[in-house]
């Protein structure tokens, strides 16, 4: 019996019996074979040891790849776990999966609590494992024969997943003395695993469920080269430093309290942020053809069901009682502007009508998942929707895409498309959805983007394209989407009077720029570090007077600043020079104008830039024209 395996570039690779995948990568290259970390047959990843017996496709990974990389990782964890159970006996083990540059695993301690010194406590048992270079082993198991395996070793959670698995037989991954059930694959051996670090510890609920026991969640990375884990262990401290939460409190411009987990308050010089963020949002819409619309934030529950939110999204919502008769606070602000649509009769030559809206959505988030202003309970979503006839489609989709570009340039902001197509619980016809994912998919090929698809992962309603945004540290945010909408015109009854004289349905566009307000806020603080660029700077000027005696002249400045709309202050409190020059740049404010009796005699003022240092003596009208032409064009060489 001879097996055909084909290789990606569709050559294809015969032998005449069953054959490892390993000893295919060797058929290709004894380079690529040394190198090598997993394969994928037919589409499923797999240890090199995986026995071929049928024809089929066949890739194979290196650490070169991200596949390659999550098999490193997600192997650590396991080493990690072994090391754990070396030193706390009782620890039970429940997931630890690889994630975005790292891993981690949720850990049972049976009351123990670990303290970050603990960590180097177990980097140092991790080590002593890896060099004994244990081999990895995959072994399969009966489904019934694993749930007794573990129930007597009293590993309750391995227990659980198993007894929820649609499945005869699982795989255990076996190292040494350590045993764990895994799907794999995994490297061939500990030795392999010799750039780690365990960076912190959390607390996470058994499934992500308040009513389950809080476990102990312990994060840490790898990588192939010790240079590469020194090089990211610089960008996490780099954004520790940037961190928004720090941030926003150093500067006084918002913060979370206790008294209301996930939901923000913004500060006076926050709001300054705020409010220059949505005017320009305001004035980029009003050029894009949109008229903006406000919503209620409490509507009752019919409407909610007639969206299709209650029976999808009942989880998310906060519902409250009116005049005995259930209402809940909106999630989303799509409803409300289907009413604003169906108010009055539409023509085809009334479409599009695009309506945008700053709506304040609330949705329940879960105590665990919440973080800064980048997950919160309540936020303002620059939400616009766009009703259209079939026709206008594609051409609505090419303007939203352009408009998003035009937004993220002004930031500096580079970004990836990613497609994502219909989910497993999505309402409309298979036409419907086929011709909404074509439309998407078309309109970003006119327009010459990339993207990638990303299968199963569309909205309820239909198809959607995200863009992700990438900082100044090469993390990446998913801010702006647009979605394609048949459903929803549907179940509100939304017409227009064709040119046939008929009514027909149109179609509908979600769309967001910033996403979340309050989200956006939080990336261009950390992308920025706090050193906002002049047109977005809470003070944009201080003025600090090197004496009592300049002080008169410093608020004739600043007034003559003010009243051209520069937001600018005066720093004259009886502290030493230095030390208030030092506090505005640690308030990170752009421009300082320092003031001594020269200066006022001549009514000139001499110019510090936070980053440039002194510019010099300059005139008044001189440095206002310098300033009103980087506000102007928002510019970002700061």
């Amino acid at each position: 019996m001879s097996v055909n395996v084909k290789l990606p570039d569709g050559s294809i690779k015969q032998f005449e019996k069953a054959v490892s995948c390993l000893e295919v990568a060797q058929s290709i290259s004894l380079g690529l074979a040394k190198n090598a970390v997993c394969a994928e047959v037919n589409g499923a990843k797999c240890d090199l040891s995986h026995i071929i017996d049928n024809d089929c496709e066949f890739k194979v990974y290196t650490l070169k790849n991200e596949e390659g990389l999550e098999v490193l990782r997600h192997s650590t964890a396991h080493l990690m776990a072994q090391a754990i159970s070396h030193i706390w006996k009782d620890a039970k083990f429940a997931i630890g999966p690889a994630i975005k540059n790292g891993f981690y695993y949720d850990i049972d301690f049976e009351g123990s609590v670990l303290a970050p010194e603990d960590l180097e406590r177990i980097e140092s048992e991790m080590s002593k494992i890896v060099a004994q270079d244990i081999p990895i082993v995959r072994e399969e198991m009966s489904r019934i024969d694993a749930i007794e395996f573990f129930r007597k070793r009293g590993d309750n959670y391995k227990v659980e997943i198993l007894s929820e698995l649609d499945a005869e037989t699982v795989s255990i991954y076996r190292q040494g003395d350590y045993l764990d059930l895994c799907r794999g694959p995994h490297m061939s051996s500990t030795g392999k695993l010799k750039v780690f670090k365990l960076t912190s510890i959390a607390g996470a609920y058994w499934r992500g469920d308040t009513k389950n026991k809080m476990l102990t969640r312990i994060y840490g990375t790898a990588f192939e080269k010790k240079s590469e884990l020194d090089e990211y262990l610089v960008r996490l401290e780099e954004a520790k430093r940037r961190d928004h939460r720090k941030l926003g409190r150093e500067l006084d411009l918002f913060d979370i309290f206790d008294e209301g987990p996930g939901f923000p308050f913004f500060f006076p010089k926050g709001m300054v942020l705020r409010n220059i963020l949505e005017d320009f949002w305001r004035k980029e819409h009003v050029k894009a053809g949109y008229r903006e619309i406000k919503t209620p934030m409490i509507l009752n529950q019919d409407l909610w069901r007639r969206s299709g939110h209650w029976d999808h999204y009942k989880d998310n919502m906060y519902v409250v009682k009116i005049d005995d008769a259930d209402y809940a606070i909106k999630p989303m602000n799509c409803p409300g502007g289907m009413l604003v649509y169906k108010r009055k009769p539409h023509s085809y030559r009334d479409l599009p009508e695009r309506m945008a809206e700053l709506g304040l959505v609330h949705r329940h988030e879960l105590s665990g998942a919440l973080h800064g202003l980048m997950r919160v309970r309540c936020f303002t979503q620059d939400d616009a929707h766009i009703f259209m006839t079939p026709e206008q489609i594609e051409d609505e989709i090419e303007g939203v895409v352009r408009l998003i570009d035009s937004f993220y340039r002004v930031f500096g902001f580079k970004y990836n498309l990613e497609l994502s197509t219909r989910p497993e619980n999505s309402m409309g016809t298979d036409e419907q959805w086929e011709t909404a994912t074509n439309a998407l998919k078309n309109a970003l090929e006119k327009l010459g983007k990339t993207y990638e698809i990303n299968e199963g992962d569309g909205a309820f309603y239909g198809p959607k394209i995200d863009f992700h945004l990438e900082d100044s540290l090469g993390r990446t945010w998913q801010c702006g989407t647009i979605q394609l909408d048949f459903q929803m015109p549907e179940r509100f009854d939304l017409t227009y009077v064709g040119q046939d004289g008929e009514k027909h349905r149109p179609v509908m566009i979600h769309r967001v720029v910033f996403g979340s307000i309050e989200r956006f806020i939080a990336i261009l603080t950390e992308h920025y570090a706090g050193a906002f660029p002049l047109w977005l700077a809470p003070v944009q000027v201080m003025l600090v007077p090197i004496s009592e005696n300049q002080s008169d002249y410093a608020h004739e400045v600043c007034d003559k600043l003010v009243k051209l709309g520069i937001r600018a202050e005066v720093d004259d409190r009886n502290e030493k020079m230095g030390y208030r020059i030092r506090e505005a740049q640690l308030q990170k404010i752009p421009y300082m104008l320092v003031l001594g009796e020269k200066e006022k005699e001549s009514g000139a003022v001499a110019v510090r830039n936070r980053k440039k240092g002194d510019l010099g003596v300059m005139s008044q009208d001189e440095f206002v024209n310098k300033l009103l032409t980087e506000i102007s064009d928002k510019s970002d060489d700061m």
